[in-house]
C-alpha cells in the first residue's frame, strides 16, 4: 500500500493504471475510519484491479460555525485499516494542496441541494461537489462507493455525475448500524454516554414510521407528528428537521408513495446527526 499526497502525482498514478487497462476503484472519506467506511473498501474491492481512498478533510464543506478544526483525525489508525481491506493507494493531501489560494471555481448543484441538510448548512454542498470533481479529476475512477447513510449527499453526487458526464459509476453502500441500531458516523465519537443513549432516538423514529406505514398509513403530517412526539421526550434532543420527500427529486410529499425517503437531522450537544431510511409500499 502506498500513500499519495501530492495532487500531481495522484493523477500521473491514475493516469499510467487507466492506459495499462486497470480499473480503479474509490472510496472518498474524511477519515477518522468506522465500519461503515470499511463496508464501502470491502464493496469496492470486489469491483476493481486498483482500490484507492482518500482521506480529506475538506475545509469547503465546513461552515463558519462548524467543527472543522475539531474533526476527529487519526491517520496512523486509518491507514492500518486501509491496509486491513486491501486498498492499494491512500490519495492523503494538504488543504494547500488541493485548493489554491485564489481559488474561484466552484461546482453548484441546484436541484436538490437547497432542502434538508442544504437548508441548514449553506454552501455545504457547493464544496462537497466541488471537492468530489476535484477528487474523480485526480483519481480517474471507473467507480466510487458512496454510503447511504449519507442520502441527500448521495443524491447529490449521482445528479453531478450525471449532468456533467463524470464516466464514473456511483455505487450505492448500505447504511452500517452499530448493534444498537444507531448508524455509524466518525461525529458519534462526540456524544457523552448519556447523549449516546438518546441519540437511539432517531433509528426509533425511523422504526416506528415504517411499521405505521406497513400497516397502512400514508399520511405524511400524522407520521411526522409521531416522529417529533417521540424524539421530543427525549432529553437535550433538539430536531433541525424530519422530511419525507420523493427519493428521486427531494421534492416534500404529503401522502407516503413507494420509495419516499424518510431524512432527519437532530442535534444532541453540539453533535449533529443524520439518519434516514427508504419507505416501499
Amino acid at each position: 500500500m502506498k500513500t499519495i499526497k501530492s495532487p500531481d502525482e495522484m493523477q500521473r498514478v491514475a493516469l499510467d493504471l487507466k492506459r495499462a487497462g486497470k480499473t480503479i476503484g474509490f472510496v472518498p472519506t474524511m477519515g477518522f475510519l468506522h465500519e461503515g467506511h470499511l463496508s464501502l473498501m470491502k464493496l469496492a474491492r470486489t469491483r476493481c484491479d486498483v482500490l484507492v481512498v482518500s482521506i480529506f478533510v475538506n475545509p469547503t464543506q465546513f461552515g463558519p460555525a462548524e467543527d472543522l478544526d475539531a474533526y476527529p483525525r487519526d491517520f496512523e489508525r486509518d491507514e492500518f485499516l486501509c491496509a486491513q481491506q486491501g486498498v492499494d493507494l491512500i490519495f492523503y493531501p494538504e488543504p494547500g494542496a488541493m485548493y489554491s489560494a485564489d481559488s474561484s471555481v466552484w461546482v453548484d448543484e441546484e436541484a436538490l441541494s437547497g432542502v434538508l441538510c442544504g437548508a441548514s448548512r449553506p454552501g455545504h454542498f457547493r464544496g462537497v461537489c466541488t471537492v468530489v470533481a476535484k477528487l474523480f479529476n485526480l483519481v480517474q475512477p471507473d467507480l466510487a462507493v458512496f454510503g447511504e447513510k449519507d442520502a441527500q449527499q448521495l443524491r447529490v453526487i449521482e445528479r453531478m455525475v450525471r449532468d456533467l458526464n463524470f464516466p464514473v459509476e456511483i455505487v450505492r453502500g448500505p447504511i452500517v448500524r452499530e448493534p444498537d441500531g444507531l448508524a455509524m458516523s466518525s461525529r458519534n465519537k462526540y456524544l457523552s454516554e448519556e447523549q449516546r443513549r438518546h441519540a437511539l432516538c432517531l433509528r426509533r423514529s425511523l422504526d416506528l414510521i415504517t411499521s405505521s406505514v406497513s400497516k397502512g398509513t400514508r399520511n405524511v403530517s400524522s407520521l411526522r407528528k409521531s416522529m417529533v412526539d417521540l424524539i421530543g421526550e427525549i432529553p437535550g434532543a433538539e430536531i433541525d428537521y424530519i422530511e419525507f420527500v420523493a427519493d428521486d427529486s427531494l421534492k416534500p410529499v404529503l401522502e407516503v408513495a413507494d420509495r419516499t425517503l424518510v431524512a432527519l437531522a437532530v442535534k444532541f450537544g453540539k453533535t449533529r446527526l443524520i439518519d434516514n431510511t427508504v419507505l416501499v409500499v
